[in-house]
């Protein structure tokens, strides 16, 4: 991916945490203000994890701003693992944001406030899954779209409001029949909802940082096989993010091949090779003469 290339994906990741921001932002106001007002520990915990939900945007412009620098003399290989290390800092939030609804939820049990349900408070649940749905379509398009690890992440945290908004309203409805005690047990619901999305977002970034592999190594195996000159392909390694990965392969070639030729081939594997597999950025080759490989063709 060149400069500009790079530049202008920073940019529209940017321009999507902006904006579902603000989202993020209002629908945390709305929940808040109407959860508090009528004591509902529910709606006050959804209210904090959309809180989250903003709070993860603005992580996830830090992180951004970290990952578009340039390749230098520290970072030769540039910065893009900034951004799924700061996708493991939206995972732990989320951790942080649980263990408090819980706290919250117990002082609910043990000095119990009825709720004052209204028609409003459900008319901001339904406002605010509308949202939220939304936010979820348009982030995860433009994270698959990007190949961005923030905004994917960021939707999966956000996925979760649905169903934690749909659990605060089955809460309104169980105090509005007379089952007040539903709310804060509910509340210890949306806590656990949180947690599984914080460790979703962990899981697939952990696979980054560990150097997971990325690509199916026989299907290189396969595409490298098919070109001319080239006896055997073996030893395929990859790591990194999808879309900024590094590729390491060994082939064995005819041992009276020269040196021009070896070079031209050299090109014509990387060039086949970024054909087939969007995101390889660092290819290494090692070229090896039939006779002289040392291990079996079938490797």
């Amino acid at each position: 991916m060149g400069i500009k290339e790079n530049s202008n994906r920073i940019r529209e990741i940017n321009k999507v945490l902006w904006i579902v921001l603000a989202l993020n932002f209002a629908v945390s106001i709305m929940k808040l203000i109407v959860g508090y007002t009528i004591s509902s520990a529910s709606m006050v915990a959804d209210g904090f994890h959309s809180f989250s939900d903003g709070s993860s945007n603005i992580v996830g412009l830090v992180g951004t701003a970290l990952a578009s620098r340039p390749a230098d003399e520290s970072h030769p290989y540039g910065h893009k693992k900034f951004e799924t290390f700061t996708a493991i800092g939206i995972s732990l939030m989320l951790f942080i944001v649980s263990i408090n609804i819980i706290k919250s939820g117990i002082v609910k049990l043990t000095n119990p406030i009825i709720p004052q349900v209204d028609v409003y408070s459900f008319v901001v649940m339904i406002i605010t899954m509308a949202i939220n749905i939304f936010v979820i379509n348009y982030e995860t398009r433009e994270g698959k779209k990007l190949n961005s690890d923030i905004l994917v992440s960021d939707a999966i945290h956000t996925k979760s409001d649905v169903y934690v908004s749909l659990s605060v309203m089955l809460s309104l409805i169980a105090v509005k029949l007379g089952y007040p005690i539903l709310d804060p047990i509910i509340s210890f619901i949306i806590s656990i909802v949180i947690i599984k999305a914080g460790i979703e977002i962990l899981a697939n970034s952990s696979k980054v940082l560990c150097d997971a592999a990325v690509v199916d190594s026989k299907k290189v195996v396969e595409v490298v096989s098919g070109i001319n000159g080239v006896l055997n392909c073996h030893q395929v390694r990859s790591r990194g993010r999808e879309d900024d990965f590094s590729l390491d392969l060994h082939i064995l070639v005819d041992p009276s091949m020269s040196v021009e030729e070896s070079h031209k081939l050299h090109h014509a594997i990387e060039k086949e090779i970024r054909k087939h597999f969007l995101g390889v950025h660092y290819i290494n080759i090692h070229i090896e003469p039939l006779k002289f490989k040392g291990i079996s063709t079938t490797h």
